[in-house]
């Protein structure tokens, strides 16, 4: 037995998970795990799903603050930004900030904090391929998609396509329900192809604190 099968072993479930990852993370820069987010997990977030109204989703922007923007040209989902107070997303949070503080240990990473949304894509939406972080001009270090979509079918489009930077592919996830995408933020290119169905994902981030001036650097 290896000792990395030995150490694997020994580990509880996350931190076997959060192992895998940092591993990854640490070799390539990314990694796709299918069905891999806890059961528990799902489930919490299926539940607050469930309760956020199809009117309090709203048309994603492209960019942030104050040069946010909307171009139907690129991408073409509704968001609703999950909230940390409500109870439904507790599980999630409590996961993705264990998660967070172990890849601060394993890979001294930093990370100082994370924001999520809810991203619906009703058949034929898409978002072009773009980058979540420009080198050396944003804070998201780390982005993380998993997807809340059940007996989705390979027929059924909707892959998020991940490339290199010099712009060969190198990826095509199925948005099955629970499979985890992470991936360095600055790094990646990506696209979301049009799906035949409603198409459901959690996309998130984890940022480092560019404050100024005792001020705390906005998360949107």
């Amino acid at each position: 037995m290896s000792p990395i099968t030995s150490l694997f072993n020994q580990l509880p479930p996350d931190e076997t998970l959060f192992e895998n990852i940092a591993v990854a993370l640490e070799q390539q820069g990314y990694v796709i795990l299918p069905n891999a987010l806890p059961d528990t997990v799902t489930d919490g977030l299926i539940d607050y799903l469930a309760e956020v109204q199809d009117s309090h989703f709203h048309p994603a922007a492209i960019g942030r603050g104050d040069d946010q923007t909307h171009n139907t040209f690129v991408r073409r989902d509704r968001i609703h930004w999950l909230d940390e107070e409500n109870s439904k997303g507790d599980v999630w949070f409590r996961w993705t900030r264990d998660l967070r503080h172990y890849l601060n240990r394993r890979l001294l990473l930093g990370l100082f904090s994370f924001e999520s949304q809810f991203a619906h894509y009703q058949p034929g939406d898409f978002y072009k391929k773009h980058v979540d972080a420009f080198r050396g001009q944003a804070n998201r270090v780390l982005t993380l998609v998993t997807y809340l979509n059940r007996g989705w079918e390979p027929d059924q489009g909707g892959e998020l396509v991940i490339y290199q930077e010099t712009g060969e592919e190198l990826a095509r996830v199925t948005p099955s329900f629970g499979s985890l995408v992470i991936f360095l933020s600055e790094e990646f290119p990506h696209e979301v192809l049009p799906a035949l169905r409603d198409r459901y994902s959690v996309a998130g981030w984890f940022r480092i604190n560019n404050s100024i001036g005792n001020r705390i650097d906005p998360a949107r």
